[in-house]
């Protein structure tokens, strides 16, 4: 797994539309009491690069892990077409000295999967770093996009600040699903409050209607622990 970067670094390139979002996400379960030396280790690999176009995210998963006892996630998000870093941006001794320590780190690699964001609000991620993903199954993506960005829309003042998005699983798909969605919060007791005041709204209950037949297949909730973009 240790040349695990490169090789996302190399898929970010093989993209035929310019311009398109994506992301591959591989879920490991750390052993106990490593997470200070995982985030050293990814702090200094990643120390001075700076992606292009996309970015690189190390994320502590909280509540209802997607696979079964896995502890974080790492996600790289890059332009299809372009390449995330540069051929010498990251130094190569760096990058097998990172992976040689994740390999002391991980007790378990879990599943990997890539998708692609058909609809992105950036967000403060310091501000809100605890990011809820609910993945899903729906029957028209059109018409989901459509009622998503007009409830982003309706409700610009509640989701101030917040990363707010929507996009595919194109491989590895999730326990089946087809789509997800994420959106950050404070903490689960902001995200609560929000949900809270959002489902009160006739507005809110008519948009989400309006997205047509969806499947929930599973959520859960990430802490972002680093964010390089």
């Amino acid at each position: 797994m240790k040349k695990l970067l490169l090789f996302i670094i190399a898929l970010s390139s093989l993209g035929l539309t310019a311009q398109t979002m994506a992301f591959s996400a591989v879920e490991v379960r750390m052993k106990e009491h490593t997470e200070k030396d995982v985030l050293e280790a990814f702090d200094k690999v990643m120390e001075g690069v700076e992606p292009n176009k996309g970015g690189v995210v190390l994320e502590r998963i909280w509540y209802n892990s997607p696979a079964k006892g896995m502890s974080h996630r790492m996600v790289w998000l890059y332009t299809l077409g372009e390449d995330l870093f540069d051929d010498e941006s990251i130094d190569e001794d760096k990058n097998e000295a990172f992976w040689a320590k994740m390999g002391n780190y991980v007790e378990d690699w879990g599943t990997s999967y890539s998708g692609r964001m058909l609809s992105w609000k950036e967000g403060d991620t310091e501000k809100y770093p605890r990011v809820h993903i609910w993945d899903i199954k729906i029957t028209d993506r059109n018409r989901f996009k459509k009622a998503h960005d007009q409830i982003v829309k309706e409700f610009s003042a509640e989701f101030k600040d917040r990363l707010v998005a929507f996009g595919t699983y194109d491989i590895g798909k999730p326990n089946g699903a087809s789509h997800w969605v994420a959106l950050t919060g404070k903490d689960q007791a902001d995200h609560m409050l929000l949900y809270d005041k959002l489902e009160k709204s006739s507005k809110f209950l008519k948009l989400i209607s309006e997205r047509g037949p969806v499947e929930n297949v599973k959520d859960f909730q990430a802490q972002i622990l680093r964010r390089i973009q």
